[in-house]
């Protein structure tokens, strides 16, 4: 547009909303790119490809191609620590659990392969630990919170600091050592004996 002299004025380029449906939409399309062809091959081309959007789009929303997968990972997941607070510590972990069994192995075999690529490749190891991990330690960090304010965990219980790294160590541990994956089932009982004893509930 001209001013009045004679310029030209430029308007700064503005963030296209997308309306959470669509948003969920592309997000969905991520994820199953990633179980298709894992994210080595995932490219934003095939992103827009697959959802009709442009390459452009995909950059100014997500900036890059590890913030988008994870923001998608983290919106598809299919319930979060933030979302539960049933009134028990043993409660709130066997929820997160039970959401987890309509595809264990598939989503088993993703965070196996999501985790080689972060190793490999800094920038994602970076957007999953900053958008997907911290999140849900925080979260985690709550619940074990609201745990000793009830009086169900001492405050000084010192396995109160590796409840995390438990939890991870079932993911790793059970195909390595039995050659299966960490399934609800396998996990339940984890958390009964291991995570819970180790906190005195």
């Amino acid at each position: 547009m001209r001013t009045d002299d004679g310029s030209v004025e430029t308007t700064p380029s503005r963030r296209t909303r997308l309306t959470p449906e669509r948003e969920n939409e592309l997000y969905e399309a991520v994820v199953d790119l990633l179980a298709e062809v894992g994210y080595e091959s995932l490219t934003m081309d095939a992103v827009a490809a697959r959802t009709r959007s442009s390459k452009a789009t995909l950059y100014r929303q997500w900036k890059s191609k590890p913030q988008l997968v994870a923001t998608a990972l983290r919106n598809t997941k299919p319930v979060s620590l933030q979302q539960i607070n049933t009134g028990s510590l043993r409660g709130d972990l066997r929820e997160v659990v039970l959401w987890g069994r309509e595809r264990p192995e598939q989503d088993a075999a993703l965070m196996r392969a999501l985790a080689q690529a972060a190793h490999q490749n800094p920038d994602l190891h970076q957007a999953l630990r900053e958008l997907l991990v911290a999140p849900e330690m925080a979260a985690l960090d709550q619940t074990l919170k609201r745990a000793v304010d009830r009086g169900e965990v001492a405050a000084d219980r010192p396995a109160l600091n590796y409840v995390p790294h438990m939890i991870c160590g079932a993911f790793v541990a059970r195909p390595l050592i039995d050659g299966e994956p960490a399934d609800p089932d396998y996990l339940l009982t984890y958390i009964d004996a291991v995570v819970l004893p180790a906190l005195g509930v």
